[in-house]
């Protein structure tokens, strides 16, 4: 059993296609499917039923391809500690973000990590945070960026930034002209959220006190959807802080604050317990807070670098 057969099996299971999975390989698809068939040889079981299509794995196969990944994570990570001790910042890093986050942070990211770490690839995954959490635990990517806590023992989150929520209100609604808005002053059917999945809709209902019963409240796939569902059809929506660079003047003349104390959000780099990485990490977070605003940064996290 070898390195390279278990990321042949690896890429077979990513792209359900032998000729697919040998392109992204670098190797023929006969050698790719050779040296797969050699190891369900020594290991007496077969990895994938070739007769269905696409290609899936048995329920045997799937067991092996999730320790696989494993194994090559672990892998990556002792490489990354001999290019530390090198120091060299160089590498891939695949980093997840969640929807509600990405616009802001992302963008700036890229130029960011280009400009200062041209040696590191950075490879974005941007879905919701159970999708995230699940490909962290089966070792598919490294870090991902979330809102927390999550209360996942098998992940270790390191806090990054606290973001306030404040109020998108049409000039149509009578809330429209006070100064501070309490949260007990939001009427349900008046509430533009986002959809099932999104970690910032269960954020909002819970500091609303509005659990999912409220099924009258229409869904929106993104923040942007909601900013606009509500400049054409009025009543309101939550977003989050750094959502408010994002919108046009007028638009930011809709923007308004809760009393204090105003609703927060804590955002997180969120890693595997046995992530290793601790330099890869320091940058990624030191990039991070350098693109978003000094008040949002707790004092303490702008102190000490990660440890793990």
């Amino acid at each position: 059993m070898t390195l390279q057969q278990m990321e042949y099996i690896v890429a077979v299971d990513k792209y359900r296609h032998f000729v697919r999975a040998a392109e992204a390989c670098g190797v023929t698809q006969s050698t790719l499917s050779s040296m797969i068939q050699k190891l369900e040889t020594e290991l007496d079981m077969l990895i994938f039923d070739r007769n269905s299509h696409p290609v899936r794995p048995t329920a045997q196969g799937e067991n092996v391809i999730r320790q696989a990944q494993v194994i090559l994570y672990n892998v990556a990570q002792m490489k990354e500690m001999v290019l530390s001790e090198r120091m060299q910042e160089s590498g891939e890093l695949h980093l997840g973000v969640i929807p509600t986050i990405a616009p802001y942070i992302i963008p700036k990211l890229i130029r960011h990590m280009h400009s200062h770490y041209p040696h590191v690839q950075l490879r974005l995954l941007e879905a919701r945070t159970a999708v995230l959490v699940e490909k962290l635990e089966r070792a598919e990517i490294d870090v991902a960026l979330l809102s927390t806590p999550l209360d996942n023992p098998k992940l270790l989150e390191i806090p990054i930034y606290y973001e306030k929520f404040k109020l998108y209100i049409s000039p149509e609604e009578k809330l429209f002209t006070q100064q501070e808005i309490d949260e007990a002053d939001l009427v349900s059917d008046k509430l533009w959220i986002l959809a099932e999945g999104h970690c910032l809709r269960n954020q909002v209902l819970n500091f609303c006190h509005r659990k999912s019963r409220y099924s009258s409240i229409y869904e929106a796939g993104s923040i942007d959807t909601l900013v606009k569902i509500v400049d054409e059809n009025g009543g309101y929506t939550i977003i989050p802080e750094l959502h408010t660079a994002l919108l046009s003047p007028q638009q930011q003349e809709r923007v308004h604050h809760f009393r204090q104390p105003e609703p927060v959000r804590e955002v997180s780099l969120v890693v595997r317990n046995d992530y290793i990485r601790e330099r890869m990490l320091n940058l990624l977070s030191d990039s991070i807070r350098s693109i978003i605003p000094d008040d949002l940064i707790n004092s303490r996290l702008k102190k000490f670098a990660i440890k793990l």
